[in-house]
Parts: structure tokens; sequence; C-alpha cells
């Protein structure tokens, strides 16, 4: 088949549509696919508005094509040009939220019916001020029009679907929501031993207990609740949290460590590497994801430390509780509530028995339910239906 994907970010932004919409686009190739990833180029001059990447590997891999866009702001971009370059293809996968590109998509398939729309919606869209009010009237207005084009609309659980802005439009056209959990390899991420090299590199010990935090430190990601995960580190004694990425929040977050007192215990990584993102993994005591409102709708990093059999605690919102099983593999907390989040965490640390309990049943749930090998055949036959 001849697939096309349309994501609004992509590697190397760090994020989880991005790592979501590579994933899939690697997998699809390596069966046989023809594929065509389409995502904003936000940094390019003009001299460099389009540019195609192959990857090293040795299997079949997509054609990824950066496009500039007309307009853009933040992680949205206009990109007009996507009209014509989605002729010629057997189906069409759209990552949204898009603003910008979806409208593109929508106004595509309003001239190309037989061509076959896939759509997962990953999650809500917040904002404050003139941004909330946009997103409010698009949700109100466009997004209905949009989601209801597609002939197939894929949601990783329908805790979030039914929790989220998409909630009537779920329950009027149930019949075209399909639940699809995201995938991972769980031979890359799976339990090893710690990297000597990464514990020296952060001035760590074998014997440390560490926390760790994986995710976006920019503005976008705001709603990573990283700014709770340290205020809970002071009622944690005796461990390091160690906080794996990379934004332009980064220096208050690192300064909120400092008015606390705590910045000797918080170790900024920066962005990890591909090769490294599981080596870190498997240096961690527990993996803490403590978001604070539905921008969250998965958590991509719990599967991922899950597959490395690690205890993981996660807020309890609507689509991150369907990853963790309270009390079973981990732990699910009140958003923002930081003395239950610093109580769950000591838990963890301080039973050897309670890890290797959690971490035995992250290993099983991931096998199990997010291998990605199973996923991507799922997706192959909602494509090519």
């Amino acid at each position: 088949m001849k697939i096309a994907i349309v994501s609004p970010v992509f590697p190397p932004y760090r994020g989880g549509i991005g790592t979501v919409a590579h994933t899939e686009a690697l997998e699809l190739s390596s069966r046989g696919h023809e594929v065509s990833v389409f995502a904003p180029d936000y940094k390019t001059t003009p001299s460099e508005a389009e540019k195609r990447f192959e990857s090293s590997s040795s299997k079949k891999t997509p054609d990824v094509f950066l496009l500039r866009p007309l307009l853009k702001y933040g992680n949205a971009g206009f990109l007009p040009q996507l009209f014509w370059r989605l002729r010629k293809f057997d189906a069409v996968h759209l990552h949204y939220p898009f603003f910008g590109g979806a409208e593109v998509v929508w106004l595509w398939k309003f001239f190309h019916r037989k061509t076959k729309l896939i759509i997962t919606y990953h999650h809500d869209v917040i904002g404050r001020g003139w941004l909330g009010n946009f997103f409010d009237w698009h949700t109100k207005n466009l997004m209905p029009h949009i989601l209801k084009s597609a002939d197939k609309m894929l949601v990783s659980s329908f805790d979030y679907v039914k929790n989220s802005n998409a909630k009537d439009i779920f329950s009027k056209y149930s019949g075209k929501f399909e639940e699809l959990p995201f995938g991972l390899d769980i031979k890359r991420f799976s339990p090893r031993e710690k990297s000597k090299e990464l514990l020296t590199r952060h001035n760590l010990r074998d014997d440390d207990n560490i926390i760790l935090f994986v995710g976006g430190l920019d503005k976008a990601h705001y709603f990573k609740g990283v700014e709770h995960l340290i205020s809970a580190k002071c009622k944690v004694k005796s461990a390091k949290l160690l906080i794996v990425g990379d934004g332009d929040l980064r220096s208050y977050y690192r300064d909120l460590a400092g008015r606390l007192g705590v910045h000797n215990d918080v170790i900024f990584a920066g962005k990890s590497s591909d090769e490294d993102l599981p080596q870190y993994y498997n240096l961690a005591n527990v993996v803490v994801l403590p978001s604070i409102d539905k921008s969250e709708a998965f958590g991509i990093v719990l599967t991922e430390a899950m597959a490395c059999g690690k205890p993981v605690i996660a807020s309890d919102l609507p689509g991150v509780r369907s990853v963790v099983e309270h009390e079973a593999n981990g732990f699910l907390v009140e958003p923002k509530n930081e003395n239950i989040l610093a109580e769950k965490i000591n838990l963890i640390l301080l039973s050897r028995e309670l890890r290797k309990k959690f971490g035995e049943r992250s290993r099983q749930i991931a096998e199990e339910k997010y291998d990605m090998e199973k996923i991507i055949v799922k997706l192959e036959k909602i494509l090519s239906l």
C-alpha cells in the first residue's frame, strides 16, 4: 500500500505524537509498504523548505518530507501544500490535533472520498487567554467536521475519548472508533544491567535510589507536572531525581529545585539519544509521570518504563489510568497532590520486594498489550479495509 502519515511534529522534536508517527512509519515500511511522512519544518530557511531523509537502517525506510509552513505558531503550522501532496495514496493517516494541517486534510478528503482517511485522536488541547478561546472555538466549530470526515478514528483508549472533547462525536459515531494503544519495541526496551557510563556521566552511584522523569521541558509540555515532582522530592530523602529531557522551561525547573533546597539531588540530564533512552529507564528504581490535565492522554514513557521492568507512578487521569494497573505494577495518584505522590514514591523506594513485584508485572503488561509487532498488524488491517 501507499500510505501517507501526516503529523504536527516529527523527530528530532521530542514528543508523544512524533514518537508514535515515527514508530508507525518505520514499522509499516519494514513490512513492505510505501510510506511517506509529512510534517512541518519549523526551523528552516526558504532554501531548506523541504527535506527528504533516509534512515541509515538496512531495512526499507519511509520518505520523510518536512514542509515549510506558510504560517506557524508553536507546534501549529499551516501546510496548504498538503492538498496536492496527498494525491495518489491508498490511505492517509492523520495524527490529531494538528492545527493548520488537519483543516487541509479535511478539505482534501472532500475531493478524494475514495481514499481512506484514518484519524488518530491523541488528546484534547487546553490553553489560556486568547489561545484557550481559539481552542474552544476550534473544538466546537471545526473539530467535529474534521473527525467525521474520517473513515475510521483511532484512540489509545476508550476511557480517554469518553472523557475528552470528542466524547459527543464518539457517542454519535461509536462504530467509526477503534481502540488501538501505542506500541513499542519490547526488545529495545527491556530489562538490563545499569549503564556504568551513564552512572559516571551523572555522578551517580550504583546503589543510589533513582526517581526518573522522561519528557519535554518546553512550554508545549507544561502539563507534565515537573514542578510537582520536584516539590514532592522535598519529602523523599536519600534519593536522586533524574530528569531526562530539555526545553525552555528547564531553567525555571532548575531554579525551583534551588529555591526548595533540593538542587543537589535533582539532576537535569538534557535530551537523551535514542541509544541511551532504554539505558536511562534501567537506571531507575521508579519512573514517575505526574501530569496535571487531559493534555496527557496515554503516557508513552510509562509503557517504555514498563517494558524495562520498572514500577511506575502516574496521575489518575483518563487514558493514563488505562496504562497503569493500580497497586499491581505501580500507583495512580491524584494530579498535583505532592504529599500523596511523595508517599507512593517512598513506598516503592523502601521496599525491594514491592519493586520486584511491580517490575515483573510491568514487563508482563508491556508484552501482552504494547508489543509493536502485535499493534502494527492491527493498524495494517485498519488501513487496508
